[in-house]
């Protein structure tokens, strides 16, 4: 939690923003795993909720009456029996007090605020909700069926959310950094225990256990896997094989803010003359993004001039061919690199993606292509603004699967050299991930040690020198 006056002032300035109406922002409740009382662990509080009134309690409502300047936490103080099983907590008024909010209401009051705001015919603001009990709260206290309340959520609310969790707060950067901090651990650890017959499994347990021994938790689920390219693949029982590469995606929340970097790592500690081929094209391209990231300039432009040089690389290789911006045009790049070059990051490791990309990675300048493979997956793609982070994670993977699609259809068959890549259907594949901060100037990294991803120092780093 941040000073009292943090949460003051960023809710003044939504009032500012949102103009009128009253504003609803639902806390998380826990969510049970498999019966009532055994929730998943940690609780996890909602993000937004979090960064206006800053408590981690579940069962928790705020609401901010914009015409009449007037905000309320809402919730039930706990009874004598949660107090047994889960010890003392502070009331709801006292919670309140902590985040500079005047008043509290018992939860059942809620439900007479929306009443009565409805027969006023005033506006209530809420986001999309993504929890089934919230969306039944939402239609019991709104009458908005769940299916319709993704719609019913108001765009100036998810407007004026998206431009102030945008631009982060020195403080919140700090947390980035410290987050970013445990996620060196995590990534120097996974790198210290690949070795052939290892499991998958095994390492990203201890990927997991530091996580959860020095931060809050992951910030997502670990990827940790031999076969790159898949973009989501979790660890399995399977053991290291010597001659393979390793792909670990990880990352923590500390101080309720995300790190998430990936790395790829041969098993055995040596990248063979091919690897290394492919593993040099990824590294060039996110090295390029400290050079062109900056204010002013659209992420989706520098996605594609990402491509552009993947694409260079890649037809020296004899993998691509022809004219490199007719190829990008046409997306035949998207063939290795079927997803956008880096997200939003944040309290949120896909900051704010839950209010709609349109909203975060977009605006009224820059809209997303829907329609072509690989582009259709570019989060984020506007301009970059001092205080900005974003990932840096550009890829090369050889997914068979696909392969073997666009062969079959003549998919960009003028760009690509499918007989040569028949021969690269076993490689996996390779990414490189890290979280950048646009700054006044240009971009950084975030976080004080840097993970080893050149490729002489993840060999030297593997070797224990």
């Amino acid at each position: 939690m941040f000073s009292k006056e943090t949460y003051i002032s960023r809710r003044a300035r939504l009032r500012q923003l949102v103009k009128d109406g009253i504003i609803i922002f639902f806390g998380n409740n826990n969510a049970p795993a498999n019966y009532p009382t055994n929730a998943y662990s940690p609780f996890r509080q909602d993000s937004s909720f979090l960064y206006y009134f800053g408590q981690h309690r579940d069962g928790l409502a705020g609401v901010i009456d914009v015409d009449n300047d007037k905000e309320t936490l809402v919730g039930d103080d706990i009874d004598i029996e949660d107090i047994v099983w889960s010890g003392a907590v502070d009331s709801v008024s006292a919670l309140a007090a902590q985040v500079g909010v005047a008043n509290s209401a018992q939860m059942k009051e809620l439900k007479s605020i929306c009443d009565k705001a409805l027969r006023q015919k005033r506006r209530i603001h809420f986001l999309p909700p993504y929890r089934h009990d919230t969306k039944i709260q939402i239609m019991d206290l709104l009458g908005i069926h769940p299916g319709q309340q993704k719609e019913a959520s108001s765009p100036c609310l998810i407007q004026a959310v998206v431009k102030m969790r945008s631009t982060k707060e020195p403080q919140e950067i700090e947390a980035i950094e410290r987050a970013c901090a445990v996620g060196y651990q995590m990534h120097t650890t996974a790198m210290r225990l690949v070795k052939a017959g290892v499991t998958e499994q095994y390492i990203a347990g201890q990927v997991d256990g530091i996580a959860r021994s020095l931060a809050q938790g992951n910030s997502f689920a670990t990827i940790f896997s031999q076969h790159g390219e898949i973009m989501h693949g979790n660890p399995s029982r399977a053991e290291l094989q010597d001659g393979r590469l390793v792909l670990c995606d990880a990352g923590c929340e500390l101080d309720d803010y995300c790190s998430d970097n990936t790395r790829t790592m041969p098993v055995n500690g040596k990248f063979t003359q091919r690897q290394l081929e492919i593993y040099s094209i990824v590294e060039a391209c996110h090295d390029y993004v400290l050079e062109v990231a900056k204010p002013g300039v659209k992420y989706a432009d520098v996605h594609f001039a990402v491509c552009r040089m993947m694409t260079d690389r890649l037809k020296e290789l004899g993998l691509m061919k022809g004219d490199t911006e007719e190829a990008v045009r046409a997306g035949a790049h998207a063939m290795f690199l079927p997803h956008g070059l880096g997200h939003m990051m944040g309290m949120d490791v896909h900051d704010m993606e839950g209010l709609g990309q349109i909203y975060v990675g977009f605006d009224e300048e820059t809209r997303p292509n829907p329609e072509q493979f690989g582009t259709n997956c570019l989060r984020m793609g506007r301009r970059l603004e001092e205080g900005f982070v974003v990932t840096d994670e550009p890829g090369i993977y050889f997914i068979p699967a696909l392969i073997d699609d666009w062969h079959r259809s003549g998919h960009c068959a003028e760009f690509l050299n499918f007989d040569l890549l028949e021969q690269y259907k076993d490689f996996g594949g390779i990414r490189i991930e890290d979280d950048v901060l646009i700054t006044k100037d240009g971009c950084r990294f975030l976080g004080k040690e840097r993970i080893p991803y050149h490729p002489q120092d993840v060999e030297a780093f593997m070797a224990g020198n």
